[in-house]
């Protein structure tokens, strides 16, 4: 499946956007990861959207990779979630499909929570960011309602993807209540998840 034409579009014309406008310069800074447990069980979602999409779900476990954060990788992943948030309508599942739940790309420019992850996902990985590093995640939203956001593993911690906002959020400065997540080595495996872990110094 291509991405469609007018993310295409929304691409070309935000990356103008993105390349005029200085970049910030890259630094220290405290850091934090989520606290993850044992193997959980895989959202019903995903198994569907495993079903229409075979390829992009099947092979084999691969060793964690984190993404080396340097100030253009942080600039090209805030570049994309952008371009995601404004290029995709949101629309809930029951008015899009007409079920409570599909995981799928937002091919027709709609979809839920789910589906801009799934297409931030693919198209970093596109870019050539290691899939083990770009986690699928499911939270609970201030009113307990679930929500799906995409996790940015890095070697400078951990940042969240959401389509509620344009900003890279570090993990432990989203008010979500994490639930489970894809792991490192195999997007199939989901593992259960606790409070950002507290910050530790990251010194380079």
């Amino acid at each position: 499946m291509r991405v469609s034409n007018f993310l295409v579009l929304a691409f070309a014309l935000m990356t103008v956007a993105f390349l005029a406008s200085p970049a910030e310069a890259f630094s220290s800074h405290d850091v934090a990861y989520a606290s993850v447990g044992g193997e959980t069980s895989i959202p019903y979602g995903w198994l569907v959207f495993c079903g229409r999409y075979k390829s992009e779900c099947s092979g084999p476990a691969l060793a964690p990779v984190d993404v080396n954060l340097t100030a253009s990788a942080r600039r090209e992943i805030e570049q994309v979630n952008t371009i995601v948030n404004h290029a995709v309508e949101p629309v809930a599942d029951i008015d899009h499909w007409g079920v409570v739940d599909r995981w799928d790309y937002p091919v027709d420019g709609k979809g839920d929570c789910e589906d801009y992850a799934l297409l931030k996902r693919r198209m970093l990985i596109e870019r050539g960011y290691p899939r083990q590093a770009l986690l699928i995640t499911v939270v609970r939203d201030e009113n307990n309602e679930g929500h799906a956001i995409l996790t940015v593993k890095t070697n400078a911690g951990e940042f969240i993807l959401d389509n509620l906002t344009d900003e890279l959020k570090p993990v432990d400065q989203v008010t979500y209540r994490l639930v489970k997540r894809q792991s490192q080595q195999d997007p199939n495996v989901w593992v259960a998840l606790g409070p950002a872990a507290a910050p530790v110094y990251a010194s380079r």
